[in-house]
């Protein structure tokens, strides 16, 4: 039940992606810049405002990172992405909510493309 009200919170449709991203370093609008983190994040959702992904690495929730979404159909951008909120999902593995920072609007309606190309 928690989970359906969840998803009634939510702005935006949340879809399905497998995605890997490589973050090299992380930082805090106050300059503070963590680099060589060397983490591979796996996403596996992605809606208009952010992304859910896993991961082994310790990321801060506060923290910004960037990266390029690259979709199967072809669509492409590249973002700033804040860490938001994590939890434990396995021993070793924690989901990481996440939001897009200034993202065009342009650029969030490639997720509408790639929902379309879904069939959803």
């Amino acid at each position: 039940m928690e989970e359906k009200n969840n998803n009634e919170r939510r702005k935006y449709k949340r879809l399905p992606i497998e995605l890997s991203i490589e973050v090299g370093e992380i930082f805090k609008q106050d300059n503070v810049v963590v680099s060589n983190i060397g983490a591979s994040i796996m996403v596996c959702d992605i809606s208009r405002s952010g992304i859910g992904f896993i991961s082994e690495a310790n990321l801060p929730v506060g923290y910004y990172f960037g990266g390029n979404i690259i979709f199967s159909n072809g669509d492409f951008f590249r973002v700033v992405i804040k860490i938001i909120r994590t939890s434990l999902i396995e021993e070793n593995k924690k989901l990481y909510g996440a939001e897009f920072v200034g993202l065009a609007p342009f650029l969030a309606d490639k997720v509408d493309h790639y929902e379309r190309s879904l069939g959803l």
